[in-house]
């Protein structure tokens, strides 16, 4: 069996996923282009794309195995049948635990109240002459609402639902059986519904065509102006310009965002996005870390291995897609 591993994502875990597999394996390593003059002979390649260039050079290929949940840079339509195709998650721990630290964050202030202290200045009910802030609310009682429910989604709920908060969620098809802790899984025709009740947005949906800027100027306009928004699943969901207005208009109060508009291509400073989020102070910037944890990296080589093995044996792989 001869594995290749191409882009950065895929090599870093290349040494990790050859730790765990049981079987002899010829393993190649470098960047989608560099990688291509190796793929005549792989049997598993290993990516988050797939692309002309890719299929063309690898006529044997028997799985194409993506590191990541996301499917945005496979070509399904280059999967010529008998080809496999198989994603990986094990980050869902990892994104829930951010999006609740983020929320914790946003609501209680913790880096403007560091920031404040570390000056001496004291922006709480101890200062002396100066009036009191308000108190910070609590998530209890809070309602959450989650676009997608899928293995994050499910991990995000039982986690608000410990700390008391109300849970909706909106998904591709309704669900009636829901968790404990869950109100509902509506359809996309309650999506409305949610920003309007929701007093925190978590997106962890896929990126697709029909998901492409679905939180607009108008969708945005609907959620309360005390309500926060974190985004961890693709930046592109929501309109770049309708979200720096909300923000920066007063229209919401804060939002976590950990995907972004524009990623480094070369070494060097790289803003995210066209916009000025870096310039508002209600927004907490980070990137796109929020599933990078020890534990994702770890299920996830433990998958690919798994998954390696068997394409081996001629098996069809754990967490299999169809193409389209």
């Amino acid at each position: 069996m001869k594995i290749a591993f191409a882009g950065f994502f895929a090599v870093r875990l290349a040494e990790m996923v050859r730790s765990y597999l049981p079987i002899p394996c010829e393993a190649v390593e470098g960047d989608e282009t560099a990688i291509l003059s190796d793929l005549a002979d792989t049997d598993v390649l290993v990516s988050m794309g797939f692309t002309s260039p890719m299929a063309e050079a690898s006529p044997r290929l028997r799985l194409v195995q993506v590191p990541g949940a996301g499917l945005d840079r496979i070509d399904r339509s280059l999967l010529r049948p008998g080809l496999r195709l198989a994603n990986a998650y094990g980050h869902e721990a990892g994104i829930a635990e951010y999006i609740m630290g983020t929320m914790l964050s946003l609501t209680r202030s913790f880096g403007s109240l560091d920031a404040s202290l570390r000056k001496g200045r004291w922006d709480s009910q101890w200062a002396v002459g100066t009036p009191m802030p308000p108190p910070s609310p609590e998530l209890a009682g809070k309602t959450l609402g989650i676009l997608g429910f899928g293995h994050i989604g499910e991990a995000l709920a039982r986690r608000a639902a410990a700390f008391d908060m109300k849970v909706c969620a909106v998904r591709r098809q309704a669900q009636k059986d829901v968790p404990a802790g869950v109100s509902f899984i509506g359809g996309p025709d309650r999506l409305d519904e949610v920003l309007r009740s929701a007093d925190y947005l978590a997106i962890t949906l896929s990126l697709y065509p029909e998901t492409r800027n679905l939180l607009d100027d108008r969708r945005l306009a609907l959620m309360k102006p005390s309500a926060y928004l974190v985004n961890v699943a693709r930046a592109e969901i929501v309109d770049e310009g309708a979200l720096y207005r909300a923000l920066s208009g007063g229209k919401l109060a804060g939002a976590a965002l950990d995907v972004w508009y524009r990623y480094p291509t070369a070494p060097g400073p790289t803003m995210p996005a066209n916009q000025a989020f870096h310039e508002l102070a209600n927004v907490i910037l980070t990137p796109h870390v929020s599933g990078w944890t020890e534990g994702m990296l770890e299920a996830r080589a433990k998958l690919i291995a798994a998954n390696i093995e068997r394409a081996a044996r001629g098996e069809r792989p754990l967490n299999e897609i169809e193409p389209r």
